[in-house]
């Protein structure tokens, strides 16, 4: 008689009783599968009672399959190795699939990398492939699967998810305010080494917006220094070279760690564009992908709560 002529028993006791039809054996059957004798022995028995079917005669020291175990052997083995080989496919497909991610260069200096070894460490089996660049183009290639872009949401053929508002507000080390109080005077602060970038994205805020944009005048501005890439601007102002724009999602961890203060205070302009996660619309995701977008939401999501820019 059977307990449950639909209901399908846990697969470790199949494996259990495969282990033992074939070895004849549960010290046998114990070693192929890495677990104990008594646990080998224990699972056989409530596949037995599952089905209500002896699947084996026990001696004193030795056991031997019954007809109905044979028969149950030959009706599962298949399944089993289809469940085997089905798994095997699956790993194999994925073993080397990387995901591509691309990002600028800001958020994958300042943002990514040092959050990479924490999503290695969470997740093992994943293989990532950074890439960092300024063209929006190359961050849209069909080798990518997933894109961090600064914009206005507006990406067509893509499905766009804003990561960051868009809050930025002067950055300098705690040494070149101590050695330039004015600094703290936004009506001073003009005559002050500058810190800019050139960027090739016309809307990118350099001082003179940042200023008109936050009250103050702008008046005649003083020569400061440039740099291609915004992280080599934050490196300047994190050494003592001058002041930056900060945008507060980049510069967060170097405020906390205190290479970098806020000389206006509170002070800051919020624009209409933000950094978003882009994927295609005709592309399919595959397993991992989203994997790294749920861990870049979390991300996210986590700096939103500890900060109110």
């Amino acid at each position: 008689m059977t307990t449950n002529s639909v209901s399908l028993p846990p697969l470790d006791y199949l494996l259990a009783f495969e282990a033992t039809a074939e070895s004849k054996s549960f010290v046998a059957a114990s070693k192929r599968l890495n677990i104990s004798e008594t646990a080998i022995s224990r699972k056989v028995r409530l596949l037995e009672l599952h089905y209500g079917v002896p699947f084996f005669l026990r001696g004193h020291r030795s056991i031997s399959i019954t007809p109905q175990g044979e028969l149950f052997l030959a009706r599962v083995k298949p399944a089993l190795e289809m469940l085997r080989s089905a798994s095997q496919m699956t790993a194999s497909d994925h073993k080397d699939r990387a995901v591509t991610l691309a990002a600028t260069n800001s958020v994958a200096a300042l943002w990514l990398m040092p959050r990479l070894q924490k999503l290695n460490r969470q997740n093992k089996h994943l293989k990532i492939m950074l890439v960092s660049s300024d063209d929006d183009n190359e961050c849209l290639s069909d080798n990518v699967d997933l894109a961090i872009l600064r914009g206005d949401g507006n990406w067509p053929g893509y499905h766009a998810e804003l990561m960051f508002g868009e809050t930025v507000f002067p950055v300098c080390s705690p040494s070149y305010l101590k050695a330039n109080p004015s600094a703290a005077d936004p009506l001073q602060i003009h005559d002050l080494d500058l810190i800019e970038v050139s960027s090739t994205h016309r809307e990118w805020m350099n001082w003179r917006t940042w200023l008109e944009n936050s009250g103050t005048p702008a008046g005649k501005l003083r020569q400061g220094s440039f740099f291609n890439t915004y992280p080599l601007s934050v490196q300047a102002a994190a050494d003592g070279l001058g002041i930056a724009l900060g945008w507060g999602h980049l510069v967060d961890p170097l405020l906390n760690e205190g290479k970098l203060v806020r000389p206006l205070g509170q002070a800051k302009v919020r624009t209409n564009h933000g950094y978003y996660l882009l994927k295609s619309e005709r592309k399919k995701m595959f397993d991992e992908c989203q994997v790294v977008e749920d861990w870049l939401h979390r991300q996210s999501a986590e700096r939103s709560t500890a900060f109110r820019d």
